[in-house]
Protein backbone atom coordinates (compact mmCIF):
# COMPACT_ATOMS: atom_id res chain seq x y z
CA UNK A 1 0.00 0.00 0.00
CA UNK A 2 3.11 2.36 0.08
CA UNK A 3 1.76 3.88 -3.45
CA UNK A 4 -1.20 5.62 -1.52
CA UNK A 5 0.85 7.24 1.12
CA UNK A 6 2.09 9.91 -1.11
CA UNK A 7 -1.19 11.17 -2.48
CA UNK A 8 -3.20 9.70 0.56
CA UNK A 9 -1.36 10.12 3.90
CA UNK A 10 -4.06 10.93 6.06
CA UNK A 11 -8.15 9.45 6.54
CA UNK A 12 -9.07 13.78 6.19
CA UNK A 13 -7.38 12.74 2.35
CA UNK A 14 -9.18 9.30 2.13
CA UNK A 15 -12.37 11.29 2.89
CA UNK A 16 -12.09 14.04 0.47
CA UNK A 17 -11.64 11.72 -2.61
CA UNK A 18 -14.58 9.69 -1.51
CA UNK A 19 -16.90 12.48 -1.52
CA UNK A 20 -15.96 12.83 -5.08
CA UNK A 21 -16.51 8.98 -6.38
CA UNK A 22 -19.83 8.78 -4.30
CA UNK A 23 -23.42 10.03 -4.79
CA UNK A 24 -24.36 12.96 -2.95
CA UNK A 25 -27.56 10.95 -1.52
CA UNK A 26 -25.32 7.84 -0.48
CA UNK A 27 -22.37 11.05 1.02
CA UNK A 28 -25.41 11.91 3.00
CA UNK A 29 -26.41 8.98 4.25
CA UNK A 30 -22.87 7.88 5.63
CA UNK A 31 -21.80 11.30 6.44
CA UNK A 32 -24.58 12.48 8.12
CA UNK A 33 -25.32 12.25 12.45
CA UNK A 34 -28.79 13.67 13.42
CA UNK A 35 -30.09 17.05 14.98
CA UNK A 36 -27.50 20.16 14.12
CA UNK A 37 -24.85 17.35 14.40
CA UNK A 38 -23.33 18.74 17.76
CA UNK A 39 -22.60 15.38 19.23
CA UNK A 40 -19.21 15.00 15.85
CA UNK A 41 -18.27 18.25 17.38
CA UNK A 42 -18.18 17.21 20.97
CA UNK A 43 -16.70 13.75 20.09
CA UNK A 44 -13.80 15.87 18.26
CA UNK A 45 -13.30 18.47 20.91
CA UNK A 46 -13.43 15.48 23.27
CA UNK A 47 -10.53 14.17 22.10
CA UNK A 48 -8.56 17.35 20.81
CA UNK A 49 -8.62 18.04 24.84
CA UNK A 50 -6.69 14.73 25.70
CA UNK A 51 -3.14 15.50 25.42
CA UNK A 52 0.34 13.55 26.16
CA UNK A 53 3.59 14.31 27.19
CA UNK A 54 5.86 14.63 24.09
CA UNK A 55 9.33 11.98 24.96
CA UNK A 56 12.98 13.22 25.48
CA UNK A 57 16.13 11.01 25.54
CA UNK A 58 14.04 8.15 25.65
CA UNK A 59 16.22 6.13 22.73
CA UNK A 60 15.18 4.06 20.71
CA UNK A 61 11.33 3.44 20.07
CA UNK A 62 9.86 0.36 18.41
CA UNK A 63 6.40 0.17 19.40
CA UNK A 64 4.33 -2.97 19.60
CA UNK A 65 1.12 -2.64 18.72
CA UNK A 66 -0.17 -6.72 19.48
CA UNK A 67 -2.98 -6.74 21.83
CA UNK A 68 -5.42 -9.28 23.50
CA UNK A 69 -9.21 -9.25 23.35
CA UNK A 70 -11.58 -11.51 25.01
CA UNK A 71 -9.21 -14.19 24.44
CA UNK A 72 -7.91 -13.39 20.89
CA UNK A 73 -4.81 -12.07 19.83
CA UNK A 74 -5.20 -9.27 17.06
CA UNK A 75 -1.81 -7.72 15.88
CA UNK A 76 -3.29 -4.29 16.34
CA UNK A 77 -6.02 -2.78 18.53
CA UNK A 78 -8.83 -1.67 16.10
CA UNK A 79 -11.38 -3.09 13.64
CA UNK A 80 -14.10 -2.32 11.21
CA UNK A 81 -17.71 -1.09 12.86
CA UNK A 82 -21.31 -2.24 11.65
CA UNK A 83 -22.77 0.13 9.37
CA UNK A 84 -26.44 -0.41 8.10
CA UNK A 85 -26.49 -0.41 4.28
CA UNK A 86 -22.84 -0.74 3.70
CA UNK A 87 -23.10 -2.41 0.24
CA UNK A 88 -25.18 1.51 -0.40
CA UNK A 89 -22.57 3.18 0.20
CA UNK A 90 -19.82 0.98 -2.19
CA UNK A 91 -20.54 -1.94 -4.02
CA UNK A 92 -20.73 -5.26 -2.49
CA UNK A 93 -18.73 -3.72 0.48
CA UNK A 94 -19.75 -6.08 3.15
CA UNK A 95 -17.68 -8.84 1.58
CA UNK A 96 -14.65 -6.46 0.46
CA UNK A 97 -14.32 -5.04 3.93
CA UNK A 98 -14.36 -8.88 5.58
CA UNK A 99 -12.12 -9.95 3.20
CA UNK A 100 -9.71 -7.28 4.42
CA UNK A 101 -10.62 -8.05 7.79
CA UNK A 102 -9.33 -11.78 7.69
CA UNK A 103 -6.16 -10.26 5.63
CA UNK A 104 -5.22 -8.19 8.42
CA UNK A 105 -6.05 -9.92 11.59
CA UNK A 106 -8.79 -7.53 13.09
CA UNK A 107 -12.80 -8.18 13.79
CA UNK A 108 -15.28 -7.31 11.13
CA UNK A 109 -18.50 -7.08 12.28
CA UNK A 110 -21.47 -7.32 9.81
CA UNK A 111 -24.81 -5.55 10.84
CA UNK A 112 -28.32 -6.91 10.78
CA UNK A 113 -29.23 -4.67 7.82
CA UNK A 114 -26.37 -4.93 5.77
CA UNK A 115 -26.93 -5.66 2.05
CA UNK A 116 -25.47 -9.07 2.40
CA UNK A 117 -26.78 -11.89 4.84
CA UNK A 118 -24.17 -13.58 6.84
CA UNK A 119 -24.34 -16.42 3.96
CA UNK A 120 -23.24 -14.65 1.64
CA UNK A 121 -20.12 -13.16 3.64
CA UNK A 122 -19.13 -16.64 5.45
CA UNK A 123 -16.27 -17.18 2.81
CA UNK A 124 -14.69 -13.64 3.29
CA UNK A 125 -14.63 -13.47 6.71
CA UNK A 126 -11.88 -16.07 7.81
CA UNK A 127 -12.09 -16.25 11.87
CA UNK A 128 -12.71 -12.74 11.81
CA UNK A 129 -16.28 -12.50 12.17
CA UNK A 130 -18.54 -10.13 14.85
CA UNK A 131 -22.27 -10.43 13.58
CA UNK A 132 -24.17 -7.02 15.01
CA UNK A 133 -27.98 -7.64 16.30
CA UNK A 134 -30.83 -5.25 16.02
CA UNK A 135 -33.18 -7.46 18.08
CA UNK A 136 -36.44 -9.08 16.92
CA UNK A 137 -39.52 -8.62 18.24
CA UNK A 138 -40.40 -11.55 17.11
CA UNK A 139 -38.86 -15.06 19.18
CA UNK A 140 -38.72 -17.13 16.22
CA UNK A 141 -36.96 -14.72 13.89
CA UNK A 142 -34.05 -14.18 16.80
CA UNK A 143 -33.18 -17.90 17.33
CA UNK A 144 -33.35 -18.08 13.47
CA UNK A 145 -31.31 -15.45 12.98
CA UNK A 146 -28.59 -16.27 15.64
CA UNK A 147 -28.70 -20.02 14.04
CA UNK A 148 -27.78 -18.47 10.94
CA UNK A 149 -25.32 -16.06 12.25
CA UNK A 150 -23.56 -18.60 13.81
CA UNK A 151 -23.73 -21.34 11.02
CA UNK A 152 -21.73 -18.60 8.94
CA UNK A 153 -19.01 -18.54 11.16
CA UNK A 154 -19.16 -15.40 13.65
CA UNK A 155 -18.30 -16.03 16.58
CA UNK A 156 -19.47 -12.93 18.72
CA UNK A 157 -22.29 -11.43 18.95
CA UNK A 158 -23.01 -7.37 19.13
CA UNK A 159 -25.87 -6.56 20.84
CA UNK A 160 -26.61 -2.75 20.03
CA UNK A 161 -28.72 -1.01 22.36
CA UNK A 162 -29.37 2.59 22.23
CA UNK A 163 -31.32 2.79 19.53
CA UNK A 164 -34.89 2.74 20.90
CA UNK A 165 -36.38 4.37 18.15
CA UNK A 166 -35.22 5.60 14.82
CA UNK A 167 -33.58 9.11 14.79
CA UNK A 168 -34.92 12.06 12.87
CA UNK A 169 -31.17 12.30 10.71
CA UNK A 170 -32.74 15.44 8.69
CA UNK A 171 -29.46 15.88 6.24
CA UNK A 172 -29.88 12.12 5.22
CA UNK A 173 -33.41 12.95 4.72
CA UNK A 174 -33.17 16.07 2.82
CA UNK A 175 -30.36 13.84 0.09
CA UNK A 176 -33.66 11.68 -0.73
CA UNK A 177 -32.85 8.38 -0.02
CA UNK A 178 -35.36 5.92 1.22
CA UNK A 179 -36.00 2.33 1.53
CA UNK A 180 -35.23 0.14 -0.24
CA UNK A 181 -33.47 3.28 -2.29
CA UNK A 182 -35.41 3.88 -5.78
CA UNK A 183 -33.71 6.04 -8.14
CA UNK A 184 -35.52 9.60 -8.97
CA UNK A 185 -34.60 11.50 -11.83
CA UNK A 186 -32.49 13.75 -9.41
CA UNK A 187 -30.75 10.88 -7.61
CA UNK A 188 -30.06 9.21 -10.86
CA UNK A 189 -28.31 12.49 -11.99
CA UNK A 190 -25.91 11.88 -9.13
CA UNK A 191 -25.13 8.29 -9.85
CA UNK A 192 -24.04 10.06 -13.81
CA UNK A 193 -21.59 11.90 -12.24
CA UNK A 194 -20.34 8.46 -10.11
CA UNK A 195 -18.93 6.27 -12.49
CA UNK A 196 -17.58 3.28 -10.13
CA UNK A 197 -20.22 3.79 -7.90
CA UNK A 198 -22.59 3.16 -10.88
CA UNK A 199 -21.49 0.44 -12.49
CA UNK A 200 -20.32 -1.10 -9.36
CA UNK A 201 -23.96 -1.23 -8.47
CA UNK A 202 -25.35 -2.36 -12.01
CA UNK A 203 -23.15 -5.53 -11.30
CA UNK A 204 -23.93 -6.14 -8.01
CA UNK A 205 -27.53 -4.89 -8.27
CA UNK A 206 -29.14 -2.43 -5.85
CA UNK A 207 -28.46 -2.64 -2.09
CA UNK A 208 -31.64 -4.28 -0.01
CA UNK A 209 -31.47 -5.53 3.32
CA UNK A 210 -31.50 -9.00 2.61
CA UNK A 211 -31.45 -10.15 5.69
CA UNK A 212 -34.68 -8.64 7.06
CA UNK A 213 -36.00 -8.81 3.67
CA UNK A 214 -36.39 -12.37 4.40
CA UNK A 215 -38.24 -12.11 7.29
CA UNK A 216 -40.47 -9.49 6.33
CA UNK A 217 -43.95 -10.17 5.62
CA UNK A 218 -44.82 -9.29 2.15
CA UNK A 219 -46.61 -6.13 2.82
CA UNK A 220 -43.91 -4.18 4.48
CA UNK A 221 -41.77 -5.35 1.49
CA UNK A 222 -44.20 -3.89 -1.84
CA UNK A 223 -43.33 0.26 -0.79
CA UNK A 224 -41.11 2.54 -0.34
CA UNK A 225 -40.25 3.88 3.23
CA UNK A 226 -38.26 7.31 4.56
CA UNK A 227 -35.05 5.86 5.19
CA UNK A 228 -34.75 6.61 8.72
CA UNK A 229 -38.37 4.58 8.67
CA UNK A 230 -37.09 1.14 7.13
CA UNK A 231 -38.16 -2.37 7.31
CA UNK A 232 -35.14 -3.12 10.19
CA UNK A 233 -37.23 -0.71 12.47
CA UNK A 234 -40.45 -1.80 12.07
CA UNK A 235 -39.14 -5.88 12.77
CA UNK A 236 -37.19 -4.78 15.37
CA UNK A 237 -37.95 -4.24 19.14
CA UNK A 238 -36.13 -1.81 21.87
CA UNK A 239 -34.56 -4.70 24.47
CA UNK A 240 -34.73 -4.45 27.79
CA UNK A 241 -32.91 -6.11 30.80
CA UNK A 242 -35.38 -9.25 30.35
CA UNK A 243 -34.84 -9.26 26.65
CA UNK A 244 -30.73 -9.64 27.25
CA UNK A 245 -30.92 -12.26 29.79
CA UNK A 246 -32.66 -14.09 27.08
CA UNK A 247 -30.31 -13.27 24.54
CA UNK A 248 -27.56 -14.36 27.15
CA UNK A 249 -29.20 -18.02 26.93
CA UNK A 250 -29.70 -18.13 23.99
CA UNK A 251 -26.53 -17.26 22.39
CA UNK A 252 -23.51 -19.74 22.96
CA UNK A 253 -20.49 -17.53 22.49
CA UNK A 254 -18.88 -14.22 23.58
CA UNK A 255 -21.56 -11.53 24.05
CA UNK A 256 -21.05 -7.52 23.38
CA UNK A 257 -23.40 -4.75 24.32
CA UNK A 258 -23.05 -1.99 22.03
CA UNK A 259 -24.09 1.66 22.56
CA UNK A 260 -23.40 2.39 26.00
CA UNK A 261 -22.93 5.34 27.44
CA UNK A 262 -24.11 4.67 31.67
CA UNK A 263 -21.38 3.26 33.93
CA UNK A 264 -24.39 2.11 35.90
CA UNK A 265 -25.18 -0.29 32.82
CA UNK A 266 -21.75 -1.73 32.63
CA UNK A 267 -21.39 -2.21 36.30
CA UNK A 268 -24.87 -4.46 36.30
CA UNK A 269 -24.07 -5.81 33.07
CA UNK A 270 -20.89 -7.28 34.82
CA UNK A 271 -22.52 -8.04 38.33
CA UNK A 272 -25.76 -10.01 36.55
CA UNK A 273 -22.79 -11.78 33.78
CA UNK A 274 -24.80 -10.30 31.03
CA UNK A 275 -21.72 -9.35 28.78
CA UNK A 276 -18.41 -10.48 27.90
CA UNK A 277 -17.47 -6.90 27.16
CA UNK A 278 -18.96 -2.95 26.55
CA UNK A 279 -18.86 -1.31 23.87
CA UNK A 280 -18.63 2.61 24.95
CA UNK A 281 -20.13 4.49 21.58
CA UNK A 282 -22.83 7.31 21.34
CA UNK A 283 -23.43 5.97 17.54
CA UNK A 284 -21.32 8.14 15.90
CA UNK A 285 -23.99 11.36 16.52
CA UNK A 286 -26.47 9.37 14.26
CA UNK A 287 -28.77 8.62 17.25
CA UNK A 288 -29.28 11.40 19.81
CA UNK A 289 -27.60 15.15 19.44
CA UNK A 290 -28.00 15.75 22.95
CA UNK A 291 -25.35 13.00 24.14
CA UNK A 292 -22.30 13.70 25.52
CA UNK A 293 -19.00 13.09 23.99
CA UNK A 294 -18.25 9.09 23.77
CA UNK A 295 -14.45 9.70 25.54
CA UNK A 296 -16.18 11.59 28.65
CA UNK A 297 -18.60 8.04 28.53
CA UNK A 298 -15.50 6.15 28.17
CA UNK A 299 -13.75 7.69 31.32
CA UNK A 300 -17.01 6.99 34.22
CA UNK A 301 -17.82 3.70 32.50
CA UNK A 302 -14.04 2.44 33.18
CA UNK A 303 -14.07 3.31 36.61
CA UNK A 304 -17.51 1.58 37.08
CA UNK A 305 -16.33 -2.41 35.49
CA UNK A 306 -13.55 -4.38 34.77
CA UNK A 307 -14.65 -5.64 31.55
CA UNK A 308 -12.98 -5.35 28.39
CA UNK A 309 -14.28 -2.07 26.62
CA UNK A 310 -14.51 -1.52 22.89
CA UNK A 311 -15.06 2.36 22.28
CA UNK A 312 -15.78 4.35 18.56
CA UNK A 313 -17.34 7.34 17.85
CA UNK A 314 -14.90 10.44 16.28
CA UNK A 315 -11.56 8.18 15.79
CA UNK A 316 -10.10 9.98 12.67
CA UNK A 317 -6.70 8.44 13.10
CA UNK A 318 -3.85 6.78 14.80
CA UNK A 319 -3.33 9.29 17.67
CA UNK A 320 -7.24 9.18 18.20
CA UNK A 321 -6.85 5.18 18.90
CA UNK A 322 -3.69 6.21 20.75
CA UNK A 323 -5.95 8.69 23.09
CA UNK A 324 -8.72 6.11 23.89
CA UNK A 325 -6.42 3.40 24.52
CA UNK A 326 -4.56 5.92 27.53
CA UNK A 327 -8.48 6.69 29.11
CA UNK A 328 -9.06 3.25 29.46
CA UNK A 329 -10.38 1.42 26.20
CA UNK A 330 -9.09 -1.92 25.22
CA UNK A 331 -9.88 -1.72 21.76
CA UNK A 332 -11.28 0.73 19.23
CA UNK A 333 -13.96 -0.14 16.38
CA UNK A 334 -14.62 2.66 13.11
CA UNK A 335 -17.29 2.60 10.50
CA UNK A 336 -17.20 5.51 9.07
CA UNK A 337 -13.17 5.37 8.14
CA UNK A 338 -13.05 2.47 6.33
CA UNK A 339 -16.32 3.76 3.73
CA UNK A 340 -14.34 6.58 2.76
CA UNK A 341 -11.48 3.95 2.62
CA UNK A 342 -13.68 2.01 -0.12
CA UNK A 343 -14.96 5.40 -1.47
CA UNK A 344 -11.68 6.51 -2.39
CA UNK A 345 -9.32 3.67 -3.56
CA UNK A 346 -12.24 0.63 -4.15
CA UNK A 347 -10.73 -2.73 -2.68
CA UNK A 348 -7.26 -1.46 -2.26
CA UNK A 349 -8.86 1.18 0.47
CA UNK A 350 -9.04 -0.99 3.32
CA UNK A 351 -5.68 -2.16 3.45
CA UNK A 352 -4.11 1.25 2.54
CA UNK A 353 -6.43 2.67 5.39
CA UNK A 354 -4.72 -0.45 7.92
CA UNK A 355 -1.05 0.39 6.77
CA UNK A 356 -2.05 4.62 6.99
CA UNK A 357 -3.26 3.68 11.14
CA UNK A 358 -0.62 1.48 12.27
CA UNK A 359 2.36 4.06 10.35
CA UNK A 360 0.18 6.59 12.77
CA UNK A 361 -0.15 4.97 15.82
CA UNK A 362 3.62 3.97 15.57
CA UNK A 363 4.72 7.38 14.85
CA UNK A 364 2.71 8.82 17.37
CA UNK A 365 3.75 6.14 20.12
CA UNK A 366 7.22 6.72 19.49
CA UNK A 367 7.27 10.99 19.83
CA UNK A 368 5.50 9.96 23.52
CA UNK A 369 8.25 7.33 24.71
CA UNK A 370 5.47 4.54 24.53
CA UNK A 371 6.53 1.23 24.09
CA UNK A 372 3.59 -0.81 24.86
CA UNK A 373 0.25 0.44 25.27
CA UNK A 374 0.23 -0.21 29.25
CA UNK A 375 2.53 2.68 28.62
CA UNK A 376 -0.10 5.08 27.64
CA UNK A 377 -1.78 6.58 30.98
CA UNK A 378 1.78 7.93 31.93
CA UNK A 379 1.96 10.03 28.94
CA UNK A 380 -1.04 11.42 29.79
CA UNK A 381 -1.12 15.38 30.90
CA UNK A 382 -3.75 16.48 33.45
CA UNK A 383 -5.31 19.48 32.58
Amino acid sequence: MTQFHSRYPALSDLKSHARARIPHFVWEYLDSATGSESVLRRNRAALDAVLMQPAALRGEISPDLSCRLLGRDYPQPFGISPVGMSGLVWPDAERILAASAARAQMPYCLSTVATRTPEEVADHIGDQGWFQMYPPRDAGIRRDMLARAKGAGFHTLVLTVDVPAASRRERQTRGGLTQPPRLTPRLALQVTRCPSWAFGTLKHGMPRMRLMDGYAPKEMTGGTLPSTAHIGYLLRAAPDWDYLRILRDEWQGTLILKGVMGSEVAAQAQTDDLADAIWVSNHAGRQFDGAPAALDALRAIRRATTLPLIFDSGIEGGLDILRALALGADFIMMGRAWHYALGALGTDGPDHLVDLLRKDMISNMAQIGARRFADLPARLLTL
